[in-house]
């Protein structure tokens, strides 16, 4: 899909960078001096009048961007310590070469720093950069280096990172022990993984991607993108020649006793994401109270009302339906069985917890949404577990299931059928943490394969299109008082703007 812009993991870099060094012959010492020059210019222009930096610099490659960044600072006028974690003599390569430069420059390099020491530096300074571990490291820090990483707590200044805060693994963003939280992150040619997946994420700050030198004709496909807005492009829209049938006709399948909100929410998004039709199916006693929420909803009593599955562009199977045995065989037959489109959130994923594989054996991928604590029972674990490990999740939920899997979050993550590639939708709107904000989703995704959309592109831009409703129905009524009904509503504005 066009406007998805690469992530890389750390071994997705090197392969990269090999390209540049040993396949065109640009100096691997030309590529550390443009990574360190630029994120010292971003400093500068950040918090150029914070008068002093103290780098902590670690033996590898991120540590030689450190020796840069300390140059460049010091040229600009800026009071630079330099602390080393470890001895001189550990240094190789472009590292070295950094190192030695610093010295002759006559700046104060302070060699196997204690952590009590580093914590009075970075006290004193006016902004921090971390240097130490860098996209290489994978795992918790050992004793010594998360001592290290907590000295680094005590700034009172601004943290910035490079390339991606330390403790942080840049391939997956799992956070395993201690970490650095930056401020601000300068990157080096692209997002890394660990800057756009939580927990990663959330240390990172803001992230800057700087420009290294790497020609654009040696770029490679990662397995891992970041959506844009402009992916919003691709989602046909209504013309002179549709019908309420051929703009798409969904049919949501859902409701119970007491939920009757969600699936006329699901609707609801599906007509304003741009369906022509929409179908609700629920049990008898509750098609009256969901009929009553719009006017524009038509709904009809289960199980009858599964005939209008064969009509349907798509299914949206699962919101409020409730778990009673007799829906549970409904849920899993028509979740199973149905040969075309389908979605399935909320009651409609708890059928399948740790039997993801019953769903491999459907001809189109399904679309799944779950939330954490969903996802914890489709996969038989915790959801700490989950909450720690999003990408492995949402890859092993994907293979599990051969379907295309929603893990939403603040950095809704979408997997293709068998989680080879997956999206990420960066949401800035907290407000979405809101009852119903899922049901909206699974209306889009729903509208979105109605209209023909294969399964990943209509589940990438049905996540694109509620985070940017979400943030629109914050900036009108700010992040704690945002409902449902209001993303709804601003449905229409984001392809309005797309």
């Amino acid at each position: 899909m066009k406007s998805l812009l690469p992530a890389f993991t750390a071994q997705e870099m090197r392969e990269l960078e090999a390209r540049a060094v040993e396949g065109v012959g640009i100096p691997s010492l030309v590529l550390m001096e443009r990574a360190g020059l630029a994120a010292a210019h971003e400093i500068l222009s950040r918090f150029g009048d914070a008068g002093s930096a103290t780098v902590l610099c670690g033996a590898g490659n991120n540590g030689g961007d450190g020796f840069v960044v300390a140059r460049h600072l010091h040229a600009a006028g800026m009071a630079v310590e330099v602390f080393l974690t470890g001895s001189a003599s550990r240094l190789g390569g472009d590292a070295r070469a950094n190192y030695e430069i610093v010295r002759k420059l006559d700046l104060t390099v302070h060699e196997r720093v204690a952590p009590a020491r580093l914590r009075r530096g970075v006290r004193r300074a006016g902004v921090v950069v971390d240097a130490l571990l860098g996209t290489g490291f994978s795992g918790r820090p050992r004793p010594g280096a998360a001592a290290l990483i907590d000295a680094v707590g005590a700034a009172a200044g601004p943290v910035v990172a490079l390339d991606v805060p330390s403790g942080v693994d840049s391939s997956t963003g799992v956070v395993e022990g201690a970490a650095v939280s930056a401020q601000l992150t300068v990157t080096f040619h692209a997002p890394k993984v660990g800057l756009v997946v939580a927990p990663g994420r959330f240390h990172a700050g803001a992230v800057v991607v700087a420009d290294i030198g790497v020609p654009p004709q040696l770029e490679l496909a990662t397995r891992v993108s970041v959506a844009t807005v402009g992916l919003l492009a691709a989602v046909p829209t209504k013309s002179a020649a549709d019908s309420k049938y051929t703009a798409g006709s969904v049919l949501v399948v859902g409701g119970s006793a007491g939920a009757s909100g969600a699936p006329a929410m699901t609707a609801l998004a599906a007509l304003r994401a741009g369906a022509g039709v929409v179908w609700v199916a629920a049990p008898a006693g509750v098609v009256g109270e969901i009929a009553a929420h719009r006017f524009e909803l038509m709904v009809r009593p289960l199980p009858e009302a599964l005939e209008l599955a064969g009509r349907a562009g798509a299914v949206a199977l699962g919101p409020g339906i409730g778990g009673e045995p007799d829906v549970v065989e409904l849920v899993r037959g028509l979740a199973v069985e149905h040969p075309g489109p389908i979605v399935i959130d909320a009651d409609g994923l708890a059928p399948f917890a740790g039997d993801l594989q019953a769903l491999a054996r459907r001809r189109l991928p399904a679309v799944l949404t779950p939330h954490e604590g969903e996802m914890a029972r489709l996969l038989g674990v915790d959801a700490a577990w989950v909450r720690a490990n999003r990408l492995e999740a949402v890859r092993r939920a994907a293979a599990d299931a051969h379907a295309v899997v929603v893990l939403k979050g603040a950095d809704t993550l979408v997997a293709d059928a068998g989680g080879e590639r997956v999206a990420v939708v960066g949401v800035d709107a907290p407000g979405l943490a809101t009852a119903g904000s899922g049901d909206v989703l699974t209306g889009a995704v729903g509208a979105f394969l109605a209209k023909g959309m294969q399964p990943w592109a209509a589940a990438t831009c049905a996540a694109l299109a509620h985070g940017r409703a979400g943030a629109l129905a914050q900036e009108r009524w700010g992040p704690t008082g945002i409902i449902a009904g209001d993303v709804i509503d601003a449905l229409p504005t984001v392809f309005a703007g797309a």
